[in-house]
């Protein structure tokens, strides 16, 4: 759709939007992917867990 080439920018985005089943589906691609989707998923749990309860003491 968006036509982007590069394996590590496919996989974060794969990782960050779709989580677990995309991760093992970016594995089957491409290893490059995989590994960057592996990255993205880890960093987007570790950042709802960090951010969350800031917002919420923030807005409740």
């Amino acid at each position: 759709l968006l036509r982007i080439r590069d394996w590590r920018a496919r996989g974060f985005a794969i990782g960050v939007a779709a989580h677990g089943i995309g991760t093992a589906r970016a594995l089957q691609l491409n290893e490059v992917a995989g590994a960057f989707a592996s990255l993205a998923m880890g960093l987007n749990g570790l950042a709802t867990a960090i951010l969350l309860p800031l917002l919420i003491r923030l807005f409740w």
